[in-house]
Protein backbone atom coordinates (compact mmCIF):
# COMPACT_ATOMS: atom_id res chain seq x y z
CA UNK A 1 0.00 0.00 0.00
CA UNK A 2 1.25 3.46 -0.99
CA UNK A 3 1.83 6.11 2.30
CA UNK A 4 -0.89 8.57 3.19
CA UNK A 5 1.59 11.80 2.96
CA UNK A 6 0.24 14.78 5.54
CA UNK A 7 1.62 18.40 4.87
CA UNK A 8 1.23 20.88 6.89
CA UNK A 9 2.25 22.89 10.08
CA UNK A 10 2.47 21.00 13.28
CA UNK A 11 2.38 22.31 16.96
CA UNK A 12 1.85 21.04 20.44
CA UNK A 13 -1.28 20.76 22.05
CA UNK A 14 -1.74 20.58 26.20
CA UNK A 15 -4.89 20.45 27.77
CA UNK A 16 -5.15 20.94 31.17
CA UNK A 17 -7.76 19.55 33.29
CA UNK A 18 -9.22 19.97 36.23
CA UNK A 19 -12.10 21.55 38.19
CA UNK A 20 -12.80 24.99 39.39
CA UNK A 21 -15.29 25.36 43.09
CA UNK A 22 -13.86 28.60 43.78
CA UNK A 23 -13.34 32.31 42.26
CA UNK A 24 -9.43 33.82 42.89
CA UNK A 25 -9.81 36.97 45.81
CA UNK A 26 -7.74 38.56 42.97
CA UNK A 27 -10.19 38.85 40.78
CA UNK A 28 -13.73 37.41 39.71
CA UNK A 29 -12.13 34.52 37.39
CA UNK A 30 -11.98 30.71 38.62
CA UNK A 31 -9.67 28.88 40.17
CA UNK A 32 -8.96 25.88 38.70
CA UNK A 33 -7.35 22.68 40.17
CA UNK A 34 -5.66 20.55 37.89
CA UNK A 35 -6.22 16.82 38.04
CA UNK A 36 -4.56 16.08 34.62
CA UNK A 37 -2.21 17.06 31.98
CA UNK A 38 -2.46 16.08 28.54
CA UNK A 39 -0.16 16.60 25.92
CA UNK A 40 -0.71 15.47 22.01
CA UNK A 41 0.59 16.63 18.57
CA UNK A 42 -1.09 19.02 17.16
CA UNK A 43 -2.28 20.70 13.70
CA UNK A 44 -0.71 18.74 11.30
CA UNK A 45 0.74 16.92 13.71
CA UNK A 46 -2.25 15.30 14.76
CA UNK A 47 -3.79 14.99 11.24
CA UNK A 48 -0.85 12.45 10.74
CA UNK A 49 -1.92 10.65 13.72
CA UNK A 50 -5.27 10.32 13.08
CA UNK A 51 -3.95 8.97 9.97
CA UNK A 52 -1.72 6.43 11.67
CA UNK A 53 -5.41 4.96 12.90
CA UNK A 54 -6.52 4.43 9.30
CA UNK A 55 -3.43 3.89 6.98
CA UNK A 56 -0.71 1.29 7.22
CA UNK A 57 2.28 3.87 6.20
CA UNK A 58 1.80 7.13 7.12
CA UNK A 59 4.36 10.12 6.27
CA UNK A 60 4.34 13.86 8.04
CA UNK A 61 6.11 16.67 6.36
CA UNK A 62 6.24 19.55 8.87
CA UNK A 63 8.19 22.37 10.34
CA UNK A 64 9.02 21.91 14.08
CA UNK A 65 11.83 23.65 16.20
CA UNK A 66 14.29 22.75 18.20
CA UNK A 67 12.99 24.41 21.22
CA UNK A 68 11.35 22.98 24.48
CA UNK A 69 7.75 22.54 22.91
CA UNK A 70 9.57 21.09 19.70
CA UNK A 71 11.40 18.22 21.39
CA UNK A 72 8.32 17.44 23.48
CA UNK A 73 6.54 17.11 19.75
CA UNK A 74 9.38 15.00 18.54
CA UNK A 75 9.71 12.85 21.95
CA UNK A 76 6.01 12.48 21.49
CA UNK A 77 6.38 10.79 17.48
CA UNK A 78 9.23 8.92 18.47
CA UNK A 79 7.74 7.27 21.66
CA UNK A 80 4.00 6.66 20.84
CA UNK A 81 3.79 6.68 17.36
CA UNK A 82 7.08 5.61 15.79
CA UNK A 83 5.19 4.30 12.70
CA UNK A 84 4.82 7.64 11.47
CA UNK A 85 7.83 8.51 9.25
CA UNK A 86 9.21 12.58 10.09
CA UNK A 87 10.30 14.59 7.59
CA UNK A 88 11.33 17.94 9.00
CA UNK A 89 11.46 21.35 6.59
CA UNK A 90 13.14 23.24 9.19
CA UNK A 91 11.35 26.18 11.36
CA UNK A 92 12.02 29.62 11.49
CA UNK A 93 11.14 30.50 15.62
CA UNK A 94 10.03 28.88 18.08
CA UNK A 95 7.18 25.92 17.79
CA UNK A 96 3.90 26.66 18.47
CA UNK A 97 1.83 25.52 20.55
CA UNK A 98 -1.88 25.95 22.37
CA UNK A 99 -2.85 25.58 26.04
CA UNK A 100 -6.67 25.20 27.01
CA UNK A 101 -7.26 24.65 30.32
CA UNK A 102 -10.61 23.08 31.16
CA UNK A 103 -12.46 22.72 34.26
CA UNK A 104 -15.46 20.01 34.65
CA UNK A 105 -14.87 19.52 31.01
CA UNK A 106 -15.67 22.79 29.74
CA UNK A 107 -12.27 25.38 28.24
CA UNK A 108 -12.19 28.00 30.81
CA UNK A 109 -9.34 29.95 28.66
CA UNK A 110 -6.36 28.84 26.04
CA UNK A 111 -3.00 30.04 25.79
CA UNK A 112 -1.22 30.56 22.58
CA UNK A 113 2.77 30.74 21.99
CA UNK A 114 4.97 30.37 19.68
CA UNK A 115 6.45 32.68 16.97
CA UNK A 116 7.95 29.43 14.55
CA UNK A 117 7.07 30.42 10.53
CA UNK A 118 8.06 28.04 8.12
CA UNK A 119 11.75 28.71 6.69
CA UNK A 120 12.07 29.48 3.27
CA UNK A 121 15.30 27.73 2.28
CA UNK A 122 15.69 24.53 0.08
CA UNK A 123 13.75 21.18 1.00
CA UNK A 124 15.08 18.13 1.97
CA UNK A 125 15.47 15.69 -1.08
CA UNK A 126 13.02 13.44 1.16
CA UNK A 127 9.57 15.30 0.09
CA UNK A 128 9.92 15.34 -3.67
CA UNK A 129 10.34 10.79 -3.02
CA UNK A 130 7.40 10.75 -0.46
CA UNK A 131 5.29 13.12 -2.92
CA UNK A 132 5.95 10.82 -5.68
CA UNK A 133 5.61 7.43 -3.94
CA UNK A 134 2.69 9.14 -2.15
CA UNK A 135 -1.01 7.04 -2.48
CA UNK A 136 -2.73 10.44 -1.38
CA UNK A 137 -2.15 13.38 0.09
CA UNK A 138 -3.64 15.47 2.74
CA UNK A 139 -2.70 19.32 4.01
CA UNK A 140 -3.53 20.42 6.93
CA UNK A 141 -3.04 24.07 6.93
CA UNK A 142 -2.39 26.25 9.94
CA UNK A 143 -1.33 29.40 8.77
CA UNK A 144 2.36 28.53 9.61
CA UNK A 145 4.07 28.90 6.25
CA UNK A 146 4.67 25.18 5.33
CA UNK A 147 2.35 25.49 2.38
CA UNK A 148 3.67 28.88 1.10
CA UNK A 149 6.90 27.08 0.45
CA UNK A 150 7.33 28.17 -3.38
CA UNK A 151 8.91 24.77 -4.09
CA UNK A 152 6.56 22.68 -2.16
CA UNK A 153 4.07 24.10 -3.83
CA UNK A 154 5.46 23.38 -6.95
CA UNK A 155 5.54 19.60 -6.33
CA UNK A 156 1.97 19.63 -5.13
CA UNK A 157 1.05 21.65 -8.18
CA UNK A 158 2.34 18.96 -10.20
CA UNK A 159 0.94 16.00 -7.83
CA UNK A 160 -2.62 16.46 -8.48
CA UNK A 161 -2.45 15.78 -11.99
CA UNK A 162 -1.63 12.02 -10.78
CA UNK A 163 -2.41 11.40 -6.61
CA UNK A 164 -5.69 12.61 -5.31
CA UNK A 165 -5.03 15.79 -2.67
CA UNK A 166 -7.40 16.28 0.08
CA UNK A 167 -6.80 20.40 1.55
CA UNK A 168 -8.11 21.86 4.90
CA UNK A 169 -7.06 25.45 4.22
CA UNK A 170 -6.74 28.06 6.81
CA UNK A 171 -7.55 31.57 6.80
CA UNK A 172 -4.07 32.82 7.45
CA UNK A 173 -2.56 30.13 5.20
CA UNK A 174 -2.31 30.43 1.31
CA UNK A 175 -4.68 29.10 -1.43
CA UNK A 176 -5.16 25.22 -2.54
CA UNK A 177 -3.01 24.70 -5.40
CA UNK A 178 -5.51 24.21 -8.68
CA UNK A 179 -6.56 20.26 -9.18
CA UNK A 180 -7.25 19.46 -5.60
CA UNK A 181 -9.28 16.49 -5.34
CA UNK A 182 -11.10 17.32 -2.29
CA UNK A 183 -11.02 20.80 -0.39
CA UNK A 184 -12.39 20.83 3.06
CA UNK A 185 -13.13 24.14 5.06
CA UNK A 186 -15.44 24.20 7.65
CA UNK A 187 -18.53 26.61 7.53
CA UNK A 188 -16.44 29.96 9.26
CA UNK A 189 -13.78 29.58 7.14
CA UNK A 190 -15.49 29.29 4.09
CA UNK A 191 -17.31 32.48 4.98
CA UNK A 192 -14.66 34.10 5.32
CA UNK A 193 -12.83 32.95 1.71
CA UNK A 194 -15.87 33.97 0.17
CA UNK A 195 -17.59 36.46 2.47
CA UNK A 196 -20.45 37.88 0.46
CA UNK A 197 -21.74 34.45 -0.51
CA UNK A 198 -25.19 33.15 0.47
CA UNK A 199 -24.82 29.93 2.52
CA UNK A 200 -26.08 26.83 0.05
CA UNK A 201 -23.47 28.51 -2.52
CA UNK A 202 -20.50 28.46 -0.67
CA UNK A 203 -19.49 24.45 -1.93
CA UNK A 204 -19.99 25.83 -5.04
CA UNK A 205 -18.46 29.23 -5.00
CA UNK A 206 -15.07 27.79 -3.72
CA UNK A 207 -14.67 25.43 -5.95
CA UNK A 208 -14.85 27.93 -8.83
CA UNK A 209 -12.65 30.21 -6.63
CA UNK A 210 -9.80 27.29 -6.27
CA UNK A 211 -10.54 25.42 -9.46
CA UNK A 212 -10.76 22.29 -7.05
CA UNK A 213 -12.42 19.12 -8.32
CA UNK A 214 -14.65 19.05 -5.31
CA UNK A 215 -15.03 21.37 -2.14
CA UNK A 216 -16.72 19.59 1.15
CA UNK A 217 -17.74 22.80 3.41
CA UNK A 218 -18.52 21.24 6.96
CA UNK A 219 -21.00 21.93 9.17
CA UNK A 220 -20.12 20.23 12.45
CA UNK A 221 -22.77 17.97 13.94
CA UNK A 222 -25.36 19.14 11.12
CA UNK A 223 -22.45 17.21 8.38
CA UNK A 224 -21.17 18.71 5.33
CA UNK A 225 -22.08 20.80 2.48
CA UNK A 226 -20.87 18.92 -0.82
CA UNK A 227 -19.75 20.41 -4.33
CA UNK A 228 -18.32 18.97 -7.88
CA UNK A 229 -19.11 19.16 -10.71
CA UNK A 230 -22.58 17.28 -10.64
CA UNK A 231 -24.08 18.65 -7.46
CA UNK A 232 -23.95 22.33 -6.46
CA UNK A 233 -24.86 21.93 -2.69
CA UNK A 234 -25.23 18.29 -1.59
CA UNK A 235 -25.55 18.22 1.94
CA UNK A 236 -23.56 15.12 3.47
CA UNK A 237 -25.35 14.20 6.87
CA UNK A 238 -24.26 12.25 9.72
CA UNK A 239 -25.23 9.20 11.25
CA UNK A 240 -28.50 9.45 13.30
CA UNK A 241 -26.49 6.91 16.27
CA UNK A 242 -23.39 9.92 16.69
CA UNK A 243 -24.94 13.02 15.81
CA UNK A 244 -24.71 14.02 18.61
CA UNK A 245 -21.60 14.05 19.61
CA UNK A 246 -19.20 14.55 22.59
CA UNK A 247 -18.89 18.57 23.66
CA UNK A 248 -15.42 18.43 22.63
CA UNK A 249 -15.15 18.73 18.85
CA UNK A 250 -11.22 19.54 18.98
CA UNK A 251 -9.22 17.41 16.28
CA UNK A 252 -13.02 16.93 13.81
CA UNK A 253 -11.51 19.08 11.16
CA UNK A 254 -8.21 17.03 10.61
CA UNK A 255 -10.30 13.90 11.12
CA UNK A 256 -12.13 14.43 8.43
CA UNK A 257 -9.54 15.60 5.59
CA UNK A 258 -7.60 12.22 6.59
CA UNK A 259 -10.69 10.01 6.12
CA UNK A 260 -11.32 11.49 2.79
CA UNK A 261 -7.58 11.70 1.94
CA UNK A 262 -7.89 8.08 3.21
CA UNK A 263 -10.69 7.15 1.29
CA UNK A 264 -9.75 8.74 -2.02
CA UNK A 265 -6.46 6.90 -1.61
CA UNK A 266 -8.33 3.30 -1.57
CA UNK A 267 -10.50 4.17 -5.21
CA UNK A 268 -13.29 6.42 -3.60
CA UNK A 269 -14.73 9.34 -5.21
CA UNK A 270 -15.01 12.51 -4.09
CA UNK A 271 -18.22 12.32 -3.00
CA UNK A 272 -18.01 8.87 -1.31
CA UNK A 273 -14.87 10.68 0.57
CA UNK A 274 -16.58 13.27 1.78
CA UNK A 275 -19.86 10.99 2.58
CA UNK A 276 -17.49 8.48 4.47
CA UNK A 277 -15.83 10.88 6.17
CA UNK A 278 -19.14 12.69 7.60
CA UNK A 279 -19.36 9.57 9.30
CA UNK A 280 -15.64 9.11 10.60
CA UNK A 281 -15.26 12.90 11.83
CA UNK A 282 -18.74 12.61 14.05
CA UNK A 283 -17.98 9.09 15.39
CA UNK A 284 -14.87 10.80 16.85
CA UNK A 285 -16.42 13.44 17.89
CA UNK A 286 -18.45 11.08 19.89
CA UNK A 287 -15.25 8.86 20.75
CA UNK A 288 -13.93 12.20 22.83
CA UNK A 289 -12.08 13.85 20.11
CA UNK A 290 -8.86 14.81 19.98
CA UNK A 291 -8.34 14.15 23.98
CA UNK A 292 -8.74 10.61 22.96
CA UNK A 293 -5.02 10.60 21.51
CA UNK A 294 -3.45 12.61 24.00
CA UNK A 295 -0.77 11.62 26.68
CA UNK A 296 -0.26 12.52 30.21
CA UNK A 297 2.32 14.66 31.28
CA UNK A 298 3.60 13.84 34.55
CA UNK A 299 2.08 16.27 37.77
CA UNK A 300 4.14 17.35 40.63
CA UNK A 301 3.02 16.80 43.68
CA UNK A 302 -0.69 15.33 44.28
CA UNK A 303 -2.39 12.44 45.62
CA UNK A 304 -1.52 9.97 42.90
CA UNK A 305 1.15 8.00 42.36
CA UNK A 306 2.65 8.51 39.03
CA UNK A 307 4.82 6.82 36.77
CA UNK A 308 6.88 8.71 33.67
CA UNK A 309 3.89 8.86 32.13
CA UNK A 310 1.36 9.96 34.30
CA UNK A 311 -0.45 6.84 35.16
CA UNK A 312 -1.46 5.97 38.87
CA UNK A 313 -1.12 2.92 40.55
CA UNK A 314 -2.87 0.93 43.39
CA UNK A 315 -6.57 0.83 44.62
CA UNK A 316 -6.41 3.98 46.55
CA UNK A 317 -4.80 6.35 43.51
CA UNK A 318 -7.17 4.43 41.01
CA UNK A 319 -10.22 5.14 43.27
CA UNK A 320 -9.33 9.02 43.79
CA UNK A 321 -9.03 9.04 39.70
CA UNK A 322 -12.36 7.20 38.90
CA UNK A 323 -14.10 10.05 41.67
CA UNK A 324 -12.60 12.99 39.61
CA UNK A 325 -13.40 11.40 35.63
CA UNK A 326 -16.94 11.11 37.03
CA UNK A 327 -17.19 14.64 38.90
CA UNK A 328 -16.21 15.44 35.25
CA UNK A 329 -19.20 13.45 33.53
CA UNK A 330 -16.37 11.60 32.23
CA UNK A 331 -16.70 7.82 31.08
CA UNK A 332 -14.53 5.47 33.02
CA UNK A 333 -13.36 2.56 31.04
CA UNK A 334 -11.97 -0.50 32.68
CA UNK A 335 -10.01 -3.97 30.89
CA UNK A 336 -8.39 -6.81 32.70
CA UNK A 337 -5.56 -9.92 31.85
CA UNK A 338 -2.20 -11.44 33.34
CA UNK A 339 -0.41 -9.19 30.54
CA UNK A 340 2.00 -11.83 31.14
CA UNK A 341 4.85 -10.33 28.35
CA UNK A 342 3.47 -7.64 27.16
CA UNK A 343 2.64 -7.10 23.12
CA UNK A 344 1.43 -5.69 20.39
CA UNK A 345 -2.35 -7.26 20.41
CA UNK A 346 -2.30 -6.30 24.03
CA UNK A 347 -1.20 -2.61 22.94
CA UNK A 348 -3.70 -2.08 20.11
CA UNK A 349 -6.42 -3.06 22.29
CA UNK A 350 -5.52 -0.88 25.30
CA UNK A 351 -5.44 2.57 22.55
CA UNK A 352 -8.73 0.84 21.44
CA UNK A 353 -10.03 0.88 24.63
CA UNK A 354 -8.92 4.05 25.29
CA UNK A 355 -10.30 5.84 22.76
CA UNK A 356 -13.72 5.14 24.61
CA UNK A 357 -14.06 7.04 27.31
CA UNK A 358 -11.85 9.64 29.35
CA UNK A 359 -9.93 7.33 31.62
CA UNK A 360 -8.20 3.75 31.10
CA UNK A 361 -8.01 1.71 34.38
CA UNK A 362 -6.02 -1.54 33.79
CA UNK A 363 -6.87 -4.65 36.24
CA UNK A 364 -4.15 -7.41 36.48
CA UNK A 365 -3.76 -10.47 38.10
CA UNK A 366 -1.46 -11.24 40.88
CA UNK A 367 1.75 -13.29 40.60
CA UNK A 368 -0.84 -16.15 42.55
CA UNK A 369 -4.01 -15.23 40.53
CA UNK A 370 -2.16 -16.04 37.00
CA UNK A 371 -0.28 -19.34 38.58
CA UNK A 372 -3.61 -20.57 39.05
CA UNK A 373 -4.82 -20.06 35.77
CA UNK A 374 -2.06 -20.60 33.75
CA UNK A 375 -0.18 -23.18 35.71
CA UNK A 376 3.43 -23.80 37.42
CA UNK A 377 6.43 -21.41 35.45
CA UNK A 378 4.02 -18.67 35.29
CA UNK A 379 4.24 -15.47 35.09
CA UNK A 380 7.20 -14.74 33.68
CA UNK A 381 7.28 -11.08 34.79
CA UNK A 382 6.09 -10.63 38.15
CA UNK A 383 3.04 -8.45 38.53
CA UNK A 384 4.75 -5.15 39.93
CA UNK A 385 6.73 -5.26 36.94
CA UNK A 386 3.95 -5.82 34.88
CA UNK A 387 2.33 -2.94 36.48
CA UNK A 388 4.75 -0.36 35.90
CA UNK A 389 5.40 -1.16 31.97
CA UNK A 390 1.40 -0.83 31.33
CA UNK A 391 1.42 2.43 33.53
CA UNK A 392 4.21 3.43 31.45
CA UNK A 393 1.98 3.64 28.02
CA UNK A 394 0.24 6.91 27.34
CA UNK A 395 -2.95 5.58 27.19
CA UNK A 396 -3.24 4.10 30.42
CA UNK A 397 -4.28 6.29 33.33
CA UNK A 398 -4.16 3.56 36.05
CA UNK A 399 -3.33 0.14 36.72
CA UNK A 400 -4.77 -1.99 40.15
CA UNK A 401 -3.50 -5.69 40.96
CA UNK A 402 -6.13 -8.28 42.08
CA UNK A 403 -5.77 -11.14 43.48
CA UNK A 404 -8.94 -13.18 42.86
CA UNK A 405 -9.25 -15.50 39.71
CA UNK A 406 -11.45 -12.87 38.14
CA UNK A 407 -11.59 -8.92 38.28
CA UNK A 408 -15.39 -9.30 39.61
CA UNK A 409 -14.73 -7.85 43.16
CA UNK A 410 -12.63 -5.60 41.78
CA UNK A 411 -15.22 -4.54 39.11
CA UNK A 412 -17.48 -4.08 42.25
CA UNK A 413 -15.64 -1.63 43.88
CA UNK A 414 -14.83 0.52 40.46
CA UNK A 415 -18.04 0.22 38.78
CA UNK A 416 -16.98 1.01 35.34
CA UNK A 417 -18.96 2.61 32.62
CA UNK A 418 -17.41 0.42 29.86
CA UNK A 419 -15.82 -2.96 30.27
CA UNK A 420 -13.71 -4.00 27.70
CA UNK A 421 -12.99 -7.64 26.38
CA UNK A 422 -10.88 -8.65 23.17
CA UNK A 423 -12.89 -10.34 20.68
CA UNK A 424 -11.84 -14.05 21.46
CA UNK A 425 -14.52 -13.76 24.26
CA UNK A 426 -17.62 -13.11 21.68
CA UNK A 427 -19.00 -16.82 22.38
CA UNK A 428 -18.08 -17.01 25.88
CA UNK A 429 -20.13 -16.25 29.12
CA UNK A 430 -17.97 -13.61 31.39
CA UNK A 431 -18.18 -13.95 35.10
CA UNK A 432 -17.98 -10.26 35.39
CA UNK A 433 -20.93 -9.88 33.12
CA UNK A 434 -23.78 -9.86 35.54
CA UNK A 435 -21.58 -7.10 38.03
CA UNK A 436 -21.08 -4.70 34.90
CA UNK A 437 -24.40 -4.97 34.13
CA UNK A 438 -26.43 -4.32 37.38
CA UNK A 439 -23.94 -1.11 38.14
CA UNK A 440 -25.05 0.19 34.71
CA UNK A 441 -21.88 -0.74 32.94
CA UNK A 442 -21.92 -2.21 29.43
CA UNK A 443 -19.00 -4.61 28.07
CA UNK A 444 -17.32 -4.16 24.61
CA UNK A 445 -15.68 -6.71 23.05
CA UNK A 446 -13.15 -5.63 20.64
CA UNK A 447 -11.38 -7.27 18.01
CA UNK A 448 -7.82 -8.79 18.65
CA UNK A 449 -4.70 -8.34 16.64
CA UNK A 450 -4.49 -12.38 14.94
CA UNK A 451 -1.07 -14.36 15.93
CA UNK A 452 -0.14 -12.56 19.04
CA UNK A 453 0.06 -14.21 22.32
CA UNK A 454 2.13 -14.91 25.40
CA UNK A 455 2.08 -18.26 25.31
CA UNK A 456 3.26 -18.25 21.66
CA UNK A 457 6.00 -16.01 22.85
CA UNK A 458 7.29 -17.86 25.77
CA UNK A 459 7.53 -21.17 23.47
CA UNK A 460 9.06 -19.62 20.58
CA UNK A 461 11.93 -18.30 23.38
CA UNK A 462 12.17 -21.82 24.96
Amino acid sequence: MKPLVIIGDSMLDVDVDGSAERLSPEAPVPVVEPHHIWQRPGGAGLAAVLADRVHSEVVLVTATGRDASGRTLARLFAEDYPNIRLVETGLAGTTASKIRIRAGGQSVLRVDHGDGYAATGPLPPQVTEVLREAGAICVADYGRGVTAHERLRALLTAAVADIPVVWDPHPRGTAPVPGCALVTPNQSEARRFVPDTPGGQLPAALRDRWAADAVSVTLGARGALFADRRHTAHHLRPPDSVAGGAADTCGAGDRYSVAAAAELAGGADPLQAATAAVDDAARFVAAGGASAVSSVFPMLGGIETTTDAGAVTGISAVNALVRRVRQSRGTVVATGGCFDLLHTGHVRLLRRARELGDALIVLINSDESVRRLKGEGRPVVSAQDRARVLAALACVDGVVIFNDTDPTAMLDRLRPDIWVKGGDYRDVDLPEGPTISRNGGDVVLLPTVPGYSTSKLIAAAK
